[in-house]
């Protein structure tokens, strides 16, 4: 039988995990994998919305609080642990149900990217950096000629960081632009909300995120020693309330600005998610995405 996914993707707070719960009440089985790049850090849980505890309680969920805020995580970590989970759901005789709106984790499971597991090699890059961008290039066109066509020149960054990955894997760059299709079926259901509806709902989430102890939880986080200049504490709604902790703002100028900058977050999502992508069935109702779902597990048909 092959092995089949399930996932709901769309725009931030626009009711991805709350549908993933109502299919559940619907059919046993059901496990979330969270595609979502800021759920995966402990500690954070009001700023980065996560499931509720009787949202976790209604049926199991992977990828949450996987590390600490201090420690490096990424696409290709995220890619692997994913790949894990999906196995052991589908080994228990689940359906596995992915969940988030960060785009790149999503596709990049759903499409088979390759994802070169290289974190940064601070010595390596120092010699690279040490060396004219010309000769980087040379080097670049010799071990890999269609990097160096697609690297624009003056993106020395690129060109090391295209150089790195071959040191490392002793594979060229461009090898790991490619795609690899993935041994599963899977079903793309899409949340969309008009633009004021989708709004209205992130600024309700942000004012219940301070009434919920936003501001303890991120005084706390500093506490623990994660401070501000770390990327997991930058996020939208963190690094604002690391500002006025440092009191550099004020609380309605966090509100303000997180505000926006989730509402940004939205529009950049417009990006992964179109209205017009036709892999996504876009949903106007739970009753309409019960009956897709039922039909998807029940054919052997790829959606």
């Amino acid at each position: 039988m092959t092995n089949k996914l399930i996932a709901i993707v769309g725009h931030t707070a626009s009711g991805k995990t709350r549908l993933a719960v109502e299919l559940a009440e619907l059919r046993t089985g059901f496990e979330t994998i969270n595609a979502d790049s800021r759920q995966v850090y402990r500690h954070m849980d009001i700023g980065t919305a996560k499931p509720t505890a009787a949202e976790q309680a209604a049926l199991p969920h992977h990828l949450i609080d996987v590390v600490d805020p201090d420690e490096p995580f990424g696409l290709a970590t995220w890619l692997g642990l994913a790949n894990e989970a999906l196995r052991a759901v589908w080994e228990r005789g689940g359906v596995p149900v992915l969940v988030g709106g960060t785009g790149q984790y999503v596709w990049a499971l759903l499409e088979g990217w390759r994802v070169p597991e290289v974190p940064p090699q601070d010595s390596l890059r120092r010699q690279l950096e040490g060396r004219q961008p010309q000769e980087l290039l040379a080097e670049l066109r010799r071990i890999d000629p269609e990097s160096h066509e697609f690297i624009q020149p003056q993106n020395v960054r690129r060109v090391i960081r295209a150089l790195e990955v071959f040191h490392v894997t002793g594979k060229p760059f461009s090898y790991w632009r490619t795609k690899e299709p993935p041994a599963f079926e899977w079903l793309a259901l899409g949340l969309r909300l008009s633009r004021e509806e989708l709004y209205a709902r992130i600024d309700a989430r942000v004012s219940a995120m301070i009434a919920s102890g936003f501001v303890d939880e991120v005084r706390r986080l500093r506490e623990m020693g994660y401070g501000r200049e770390l990327p997991a504490m930058s996020g939208i709604g963190y690094g604002e309330m690391c500002a006025y902790l440092d009191g550099e703002i004020t609380l309605q100028e966090v509100v303000a600005r997180t505000k926006i900058g989730t509402h940004r977050l939205a529009r950049h999502q417009n990006a992964w998610f179109k209205a017009g992508d036709q892999r996504i069935h876009w949903l106007d109702g739970q009753a309409k995405a019960s009956e897709i779902v039922a039909s998807f597990l029940e054919s052997g048909d790829n959606a």
